[in-house]
């Protein structure tokens, strides 16, 4: 199966050989997170220098651009892709800007490494590699942002703009309003117009949709020009405008009928079924999915107790009694036989069911083995290469069997 899109856009940066010119003085590093350089002839700005190993190739690149020292780095998040690399441009002179939230972020991120790191290794080894790599130096920032930052370089004007409900809390925007340029990091995702990822597989703090609509209102109200995001460069001032309207529409749609399905008594799956947004509203999933976001919203307001399952209140899991299912079924390989029809019927999740159960009391059962392989593979073609989480979860989890 071919890459995702997301994936696509991840790798792109390998073997750049030059930055890119985005806009007059505006250039680009291509990377896991894209680094720019704004240049003017007081010096420069580096905005998200970066992960490590792409902030070494972004500052040969922007070497063969600017001699000028680098006054600003802005951070618009603390995420990884966006902040690790300072260490490579920061000198004594230069002025930090991020978020007041931003070492809290970094903080978390630290405080949770092995977890969140064995968690995105098995979504993301396989395209960002998977060799140790050496801990980021971290700087205490010169500039802790509330709401809004604004400084004047070298006749070009920078405002810096907190918009909180991007990937992380800390995230902000940079506007260039002589240029009508914005640098947003992954505010919108790694996908623009995409829908955005409320709560992502791998784990982190949950994102609420309507700070989500806030920020991108927020955005869209400075009528950007051109819009350089994590991974993309999106042009022309109309197009962004819609764009950014209809992820608002979607999102505050999305939000709103799963608000409506609790209130009216609507369980999570049900709502995650029946909560499709109308053709007009509809969005691309190659990071986030509406239904995990019906899932997300519902989290939100209601915590981890579902009111589905006495059993959600203590500490023993399902897996503690599937043994028992399976004697009574008369085997793993019984089972197995009803996966594989549920399976012949257009039924891949509901075989899964089954064949978690069969494979938590008998791992080496060989034929819930085959089948759980064959319906993996048919969830994989189910998901059309789109969403990568998804599909890197299960191709994962196919490697694994396989492995086993």
């Amino acid at each position: 199966m071919a890459d995702t899109l997301l994936a696509g856009l991840v790798k792109s940066g390998e073997g750049q050989a030059e930055a890119i010119l985005r806009a007059p003085g505006v250039w680009e590093s291509r990377g896991v997170g894209n680094s720019y350089l704004i240049t003017t002839p007081e010096g420069d700005v580096i905005v998200n220098p970066g992960m490590l190993h792409d902030g070494e190739r972004g500052r040969e690149l922007f070497a063969n651009v600017s001699k000028a020292p680098v006054r600003y780095i802005v951070l618009t998040q603390s995420h990884a892709n966006q902040s690790d690399a300072v260490e490579l441009f920061k000198t004594p002179d230069t002025i930090l800007v991020a978020h007041r939230e931003w070492a809290e972020g970094r903080a978390y991120a630290k405080r949770l490494r092995q977890y969140y790191g064995r968690r995105g290794m098995k979504l993301w080894g396989t395209i960002t590699g998977t060799g140790a790599r050496r801990e980021p130096r971290d700087f205490p920032p010169e500039v802790l942002v509330d709401d809004r930052f604004a400084f004047e370089l070298g006749g070009r004007r920078f405002e810096v703009l907190s918009t909180p409900g991007g990937e992380t809390r800390d995230a902000m925007v940079v506007w260039l309003p002589d240029d009508k340029v914005a640098i947003v990091g992954n505010l919108f995702g790694p996908i623009f117009g995409h829908q955005p990822n409320l709560n992502t597989v791998r784990g982190d703090k949950p994102r609420w949709a309507l700070q989500y609509i806030e920020s991108a209102k927020r955005l869209r109200d400075l009528g950007p020009e051109l819009l350089l995001t994590g991974h993309e460069a999106i042009q022309g001032a109309e197009a962004i405008r819609k764009v950014i309207t209809r992820l608002i529409d979607s999102t505050q749609w999305l939000h709103d009928k799963t608000v409506e399905g609790m209130n009216a008594g609507k369980d999570l799956h049900t709502l995650m079924r029946e909560v499709t947004p109308p053709p007009e509203l509809v969005l691309g999933e190659g990071h986030g999915k509406a239904s995990w976001n019906v899932r997300a919203t519902w989290a939100e307001y209601s915590g981890w107790f579902d009111y589905d399952y006495t059993t959600q209140l203590y500490e023993v899991p399902r897996s503690s009694v599937s043994g028992d299912l399976v004697a009574l079924a008369g085997g793993a390989s019984r089972l197995a036989e009803r996966a594989q029809a549920r399976l012949a019927a257009g039924e891949p999740v509901e075989a899964m069911h089954l064949l978690e159960v069969a494979l938590e009391a008998e791992p080496a059962n060989a034929e819930a083995r085959a089948v759980a392989r064959d319906t993996l593979k048919a969830l994989l073609d189910r998901a059309g290469g789109i969403n990568l989480s998804e599909v890197m979860w299960l191709r994962s989890e196919l490697a694994a069997l396989d492995q086993e």
